[in-house]
């Protein structure tokens, strides 16, 4: 086995060990996409469970957008290859995202209208946790994002319990970055692709994707030291809101 190839499994080892991610009994969901992250995800996390001493559950789902991709089918046949049971949703929600009345934030509609159906979906096929193919990059990127346009220092995590502890959400993937997953899934000659939408490529995120590519040109400490900062806030340097006193 390549270094390359043990490093990426490492470091989702290290993850879900470091943040206590899945556990004996768990049943989790896997949302597919069927973009390179969260194929990756689906593959490690399978391959996985044959050499840890722990027993857990995989249930794949991928939900349709609505943009005619092809996708569907595709995963149908991933998801039997691996002999994992599954559920493939079909929405237009993609397709009302990016309508002429949504002109301004397709993304934001788009990806809440996403993360309903799959606590519902959850729920219903009573999985206790939901893991999510977000990597080191897109953990670093949302904490500009939110910096830059919204006005607040916060990022995904990569463990996040939600509706009173009846769902977890997990990032197993958090410690990687793209470039190596990327690598990987063409590595493994996983099935991924792009998903037919008007709106991919022309986002906040890829705005903030390009700054930091930019600095790492100059500095290729930058996007790891970023990573890190998000974890060493020395809040005695920081303003308080209004109102509070230290």
């Amino acid at each position: 086995m390549a270094y390359w190839e043990k490093e990426i499994r490492s470091l989702m080892g290290k993850a879900i060990h470091r943040y206590d991610l899945i556990q004996e009994g768990d049943r989790i969901l896997v949302g597919v996409s069927g973009g390179k992250d969260s194929l990756t995800l689906l593959h490690l996390l399978h391959e996985r469970r044959k050499r840890v001493p722990i027993h857990y559950e995989l249930f794949p789902v991928y939900i349709d957008l609505g943009f005619r991709s092809g996708r569907a089918e595709i995963l149908k046949n991933f998801f039997e290859t691996k002999g994992l049971p599954y559920h493939i949703e079909f929405t237009d929600i993609g397709r009302r995202a990016n309508s002429s009345e949504n002109r301004e934030n397709p993304c934001f509609l788009c990806a809440w209208e996403r993360r309903k159906r799959l606590f519902h979906l959850a729920h219903h096929f009573k999985c206790n946790k939901i893991a999510l193919g977000h990597h080191q990059d897109d953990i670093i990127e949302t904490l500009l994002l939110n910096i830059f346009f919204s006005a607040e220092i916060s990022t995904m995590v990569p463990s996040q319990s939600l509706f009173k502890g009846k769902i977890t959400l997990i990032r197993p993937l958090a410690l990687i970055e793209e470039k190596k997953i990327e690598r990987f899934a063409r590595e493994m000659k996983l099935p991924f692709g792009p998903s037919g939408c008007p709106s991919s490529g022309k986002t906040k995120r890829k705005v903030i994707k390009d700054l930091i590519e930019d600095l790492s040109k100059r500095n290729r400490k930058v996007k790891g030291n970023i990573f890190r900062a998000i974890s060493n806030i020395k809040l005695d340097y920081t303003l308080t809101p209004e109102g509070h006193s230290r």
